[in-house]
């Protein structure tokens, strides 16, 4: 399975991104994507995920309001609504793919990771 991540930038503070995954490969039997952050410095955490069967999302609470995934099977790609942006999302954002749904770092497979920084 590869993945490529896009549509990091620089936004202000409350501003909106949507980030893309895209997936190709093997992706048959892989049914949960999820978002990731890792902060400089910092460990990469969860941010979001999803069930690419039955479209059931998980969230972190530091986003849930704010952020929303979403799939669109066809094109096998997930995406990252992300909106009323905090300085503290800065991050460089990672997309995975996993057989199952988890929300811990434990994924198969990682894209590229995408770059989003947001200015106070």
């Amino acid at each position: 399975v590869q993945l490529q991540a896009f549509g990091g930038g620089l936004v202000q503070a409350g501003g909106s991104l949507r980030l893309s995954c895209a997936a190709s490969g093997r992706t048959f039997g892989y049914y949960g994507m999820g978002w990731f952050r890792q902060a400089p410095g910092k460990e990469r955490v969860f941010v979001a995920a999803i069930n690419l069967v039955d479209g059931s999302t998980y969230y972190a609470d530091s986003v849930k309001g704010r952020f929303t995934i979403s799939r669109d099977s066809a094109k096998n790609t997930v995406y990252l609504q992300m909106n009323s942006l905090k300085p503290e999302d800065t991050a460089v954002y990672y997309c995975a793919a996993n057989r199952v749904v988890v929300t811990t770092v434990g994924y198969d497979y990682w894209g590229q990771g995408t770059q989003v920084t947001v200015s106070s």
